[in-house]
C-alpha cells in the first residue's frame, strides 16, 4: 500500500508543475500581446501552440468587454481550480495508502 501512496504523492506533484507551467505560459502570453513583437518568431509560435488549446474553447464564449479579452483570466481561475481539486484528490489519496 506505501507504493500506492507515494505513485499518488508523484502524480499529485506532477499535475501541481504542469499547472504552474502553464500558468507561467499564459502569463508569458498575455505580455507579449502586449508588447510589438514579431507574432512568427519562434518562441511566439511555442507561446501560441501551448496555450491555444486552453484559450481556443475559452474564446468560443462571449468573454469580450470592448477590446478586453478575459478568457486568459478564466483560463487562471480554471488552472488554479483544477490545479487544487486535482492536488488535494491525489494528495488525500496518497495519505489514505500511507504515502505521506
Amino acid at each position: 500500500m506505501f507504493a500506492i501512496g507515494i505513485i499518488f504523492q508523484g502524480l499529485a506533484l506532477l499535475v501541481h508543475g504542469i499547472c504552474t507551467l502553464l500558468y507561467w505560459l499564459l502569463f508569458a502570453r498575455i505580455i507579449i500581446s502586449w508588447i510589438p513583437i514579431d507574432p512568427f518568431s519562434g518562441p511566439v509560435q511555442f507561446l501560441i501552440q501551448v496555450t491555444d488549446p486552453i484559450l481556443a474553447p475559452l474564446r468560443r464564449l462571449p468573454l469580450t468587454i470592448g477590446m478586453l479579452d478575459l478568457s486568459p483570466m478564466v483560463a487562471f481561475f480554471m488552472l488554479f481550480i483544477t490545479d487544487k481539486i486535482l492536488v488535494t484528490v491525489l494528495m488525500r489519496l496518497a495519505y489514505q495508502f500511507g504515502g505521506g
